[in-house]
């Protein structure tokens, strides 16, 4: 008896689901059919703010793959413009609405994924319904902002200072707009160190872009239908466009309401193997939480890298084999004007809400030997525990090299490495792109050191 497969949410984590879920398991034994509300699956939303920048010309070159091509590579059906309004796990069926249509049906299952990802969070203040504030998380958001900006806005303002909002501030810029970026925090880029997001300020100030920290949003004014300016504690900022970049939040309120488990982190709980306490049900992507394998608690952290991993896991388990998902350190890069800016593992802050003494090491180096044409200034923190060396995390802003630099890191915190251990890494080394003592090796040096000079009685990580 064929069973059937259904994917609620069509982006990379159900996707990834569907496609592995068919190499394990052919078209006779196992039917799929995936349901997306927007208008296109499979695509890149990490590439929407360059898209709206103009580096990216055209919106298809996001495109991964198409409904017509998941049916005649993976014999998956793909219905986009469809909403799965509710899911009964009790019944095995769902309900569907067609957006186009409005008509609504019930649609069985014997296996369900849950990849409904993320929404952006909407501020609950005055004014905030009002038309030209936008969330950036879909291409459709994606093209709603493109056709704002045919109306020429004098004043855009972009409200969070994370990674969209930072990669939106230079969008805009580069299609010539004026922007003021609004940030609540000290610094932009809230999980950085201080030190380290002030570098980020500077380069945002370099190419225009007017930053504003420490500055809380009270509300939106209104003129007619249609926002006019941002209200602070001690400032009103005149704003025709706002755009918010104050993060996203797990989309579990389908989840929730069919009884499946929501974890403390506030998407939906699952095992190694993304089944959730519900079963036949398993999720993946931005709307479930993951283990940290640093601080050991469970984290919220929308990635397409995770995502994509975690799709695989619970399709190839769906596909009957086997795989596991071991867990997240919070990787990740991004390019503000002209600074890379990357981090991986914890914080100092983070780090001391976990319960560790730390040591950390601030060092300023070169991206190629000195004398090497090109060479350009790198920042490097790293940071580790105080009673072991062993490595927690790490911050890199540069204006090259930057990632390849972060993933070692990355290896050496995955692995549960000590700064000492790392410094002895053999590492590539040529004058075009590094110098003999690479920035990496001499922050871990650094902070290698401090633990050897700062050991005493502390207590351990937990």
């Amino acid at each position: 008896m064929t069973e059937r497969l259904v994917v609620v949410g069509g982006d990379a984590a159900g996707m990834s689901a569907a496609t592995n879920a068919r190499r394990g398991r052919g078209p006779d034994e196992l039917a799929i059919v995936a349901f997306e509300r927007g208008t296109t699956p499979s695509y890149s939303a990490c590439g929407i703010p360059y898209w709206i920048g103009g580096v990216v010309a055209d919106r298809e070159r996001l495109v991964v793959r198409t409904p017509a091509e998941f049916a005649e590579k993976h014999d998956i059906e793909v219905r986009v413009r469809h909403e799965v309004i509710d899911i009964d796990c009790h019944r095995g069926d769902l309900t569907v609405r067609d957006l186009e249509t409005g008509a609504e049906r019930e649609e069985p299952f014997d296996q369900l994924v849950i990849a409904t990802g993320a929404v952006p969070r909407r501020p609950e203040l005055r004014g905030a319904d009002a038309e030209g504030i936008l969330g950036v998380q879909t291409l459709d958001d994606g093209e709603a902002i493109r056709l704002e900006l045919e109306r020429k806005p004098t004043n855009v303002v972009v409200v969070g200072a994370g990674y969209i909002g930072l990669e939106m501030a230079e969008a805009l810029t580069l299609r010539g707009f004026e922007v003021t970026l609004l940030e609540r925090s000290p610094q932009p880029m809230p999980t950085l160190d201080p030190d380290m997001g002030a570098l980020v300020s500077d380069a945002l100030r370099k190419v225009g872009v007017t930053v504003e920290c420490g500055v809380e949003v009270r509300g939106f004014d209104v003129s007619g239908r249609r926002v006019s300016a941002i209200e602070t504690a001690n400032a009103s900022y005149p704003a025709d466009l706002v755009i918010l970049g104050l993060g996203v939040t797990p989309n579990v309120g389908l989840a929730r309401d069919a009884g499946v488990a929501i974890g403390p982190s506030g998407g939906i709980a699952t095992d190694g193997r993304m089944r959730t306490d519900v079963e036949n049900v398993w999720a993946a992507g931005d709307c479930v939480e993951s283990h940290h394998r640093v601080s050991h608690r469970p984290v919220s952290i929308a990635l397409g890298t995770h995502a994509n991993k975690q799709g695989r896991v619970a399709g190839i388990n769906i596909g009957g084999g086997y795989a596991t998902f071991p867990g997240v350190i919070g990787t990740a890069v991004t390019k503000v004007c002209s600074a890379e800016v990357a981090r991986t593992g914890l914080s100092e802050r983070e780090a001391a809400d976990a319960g560790f003494v730390t040591v950390s090491a601030v060092i300023d180096s070169r991206t190629r030997a000195g004398y090497y044409p090109g060479s350009t200034p790198l920042k490097v923190k790293a940071i580790a525990e105080r009673s072991t060396g062993r490595l927690l995390g790490a911050q890199i802003v540069g204006e090259e090299g930057v990632a390849k630099r972060i993933d070692v890191f990355a290896t050496a915190i995955w692995n549960e490495m000590t700064a000492e251990e790392m410094l002895n890494l053999d590492l590539s080394y040529a004058p075009p792109v590094a110098p003999t003592w690479d920035p990496v090796l001499v922050a871990a040096k650094k902070v290698a050191e401090k633990v050897e000079s700062d050991r005493g009685p502390v207590a351990s990580a937990p």
